[in-house]
C-alpha cells in the first residue's frame, strides 16, 4: 500500500493525491481570482494543510494522519506550475 495524501483548505478537504505534489496541485480548485496565493492563505480561517495516511485505505478507515504538513504558499504555486498548460 502506498501513501495517501489530502489537501485541507478552510478545514475542508478539497482534493487528494497519491504524492505530496499531486495533493499539493489540488488546490487549483480553489485558486484566488488575483493568483495570490500569500494573500489567500493569509486569510484568517484559510489554513491550508496536507494531511498524510499510510494508505488510501487507512484514509477511508478515517485512521488518523500520520502528520499534518502545514502548507506555504510557495508550495502551492509551485505545484501547480507543474501542471501542463
Amino acid at each position: 500500500m502506498s501513501e495517501f495524501f489530502e489537501a485541507i483548505w478552510y478545514g475542508e478537504g478539497i482534493g487528494d493525491g497519491g504524492d505530496l505534489e499531486e495533493a499539493l496541485q489540488a488546490y487549483l480548485a480553489v485558486k484566488p481570482k488575483d493568483g495570490n496565493w500569500f494573500e489567500a492563505c493569509g486569510v484568517d480561517g484559510a489554513d491550508p494543510k496536507v494531511e498524510r495516511f499510510a494508505s488510501f485505505d487507512a484514509y477511508l478507515d478515517n485512521v488518523d494522519p500520520l502528520e499534518t504538513i502545514a502548507v506555504t504558499p510557495q508550495m502551492i504555486a509551485e505545484a501547480i506550475a507543474l501542471l501542463p498548460s
